[in-house]
């Protein structure tokens, strides 16, 4: 059981890009306070452009995106490393969904 309070930390290849502390959440989805570290800012354009493409409803595109941050990044529950995630940053937010199992 996932609680407020929790850190979860988004990790790249060269370590922390930045950690959400979870301040509520809405089964699937939790949501927190994003503290992003100097190493976020190579991928912050991604994280942007893969909110613009959802309003813009340009889903081809935007699983593109996602790919590409999962080919990159990884997060991690206080237990550890996560299967599957999808996660959205807007500012000093996040919010995501995370599975055990890589989603169908």
């Amino acid at each position: 059981m996932v609680g407020p309070g929790e850190v979860w930390r988004l990790l790249g290849q060269d370590g922390l890009v930045g950690e959400i502390v979870v301040e509520e959440g809405d089964f699937p989805w939790l949501s927190g306070r994003f503290a992003a570290t100097p190493a976020f800012a190579a991928w912050k354009p991604l994280f942007d452009r893969e909110l613009a493409l959802i309003e813009a409803e340009e889903w081809d595109e935007w699983e593109a995106v996602v790919a590409e941050i999962h080919d990159n990044l990884s997060l991690a529950a206080p237990g550890g490393p996560v299967a599957e995630f999808l996660l959205h940053i807007e500012g000093d937010r996040a919010w995501f969904r995370w599975n055990e199992e890589p989603f169908e």
